[in-house]
Order: C-alpha cells, then structure tokens, then sequence
C-alpha cells in the first residue's frame, strides 16, 4: 500500500485520536488540528502532562494512562523529534493501529518500534492538511 493510501484509510477508519503534546493555547498547531478534528467527527484523547483538561475533555498525562479509559486508534504526535521513541514506548501497551507524527516530527528509531509491535507509521505529515485533501 503506497503512503497516500495508507493516510486514506487512516483517516476514514480511525477515528480515536490521542494527541500527544496538545496545547490549551488557541494559536498553537496541536490545538488548531485538535478542534478541526473534533469538528469533523473524531474523537480527541488530550495527552498532556500539564493539562487537567482540553476543552472540557479530560486529559491525560500519557497514552498507556489514556488508554485505560479509552480505545485508541491513532497516536498523533505534536513533540520534538526526541520525545518519539518514548512517546512510542509509552503507547505500545495501548495498541493504537497508527502512530502518526506531525509535519516536523521525525523518528526511525520510533518508526522501529512501531512497526516491530504491529503499528502503522505516518512521518513528517499534517491531519488536519491531509484530511482537507480527502
């Protein structure tokens, strides 16, 4: 399956989306893709340490945390590059069908781990642009 097949079928099928990073701020990305999201049919699982909620939706300080509550389709990542093997770690009990990182966030160590536990793996793209083009 070629990449825009694979984001295609993600995008129409998995509809439980843990955000990873996600900011209380209005001017911020996370937050801009997060209330498009929500705006377009998908569930948002806020992941953010620093946050008691996100819009009224409860958060979560990780995803196996998120995960116990939750079913979680797609684990999208808003953090450094860094940050995504751990991200990953941390996600892997939760067993998301995709980890997807935001336009900027890249991992091969993450994209390993994924892919080594069964996991889809969507780098360096947008939900919200790559929804827009459906």
């Amino acid at each position: 399956m070629n990449e825009q097949d694979l984001i295609r079928n993600v995008l129409v099928d998995e509809k439980n989306i843990a955000i990873v990073g996600l900011s209380d701020k209005e001017d911020r990305d996370s937050f801009r893709v997060a209330r498009y999201l929500l705006d377009h049919g998908y569930k948002v699982i806020p992941v953010n340490p620093s946050l008691e909620n996100w819009n009224g939706i409860k958060a979560y300080k990780s995803v196996h945390e998120a995960a116990e509550e939750n079913r979680i389709d797609v684990v999208d990542i808003f953090r450094k590059s860094e940050a995504v093997p751990e991200i990953v770690k941390d996600s892997i009990s939760a067993k998301p069908k995709t980890v997807w990182m935001q336009i900027g966030v890249k991992s091969d160590e993450g994209r390993r781990m994924a892919e080594e536990n069964g996991i889809k793996v969507i780098m360096d793209r947008c939900m919200m642009e790559e929804h827009r083009k459906l």
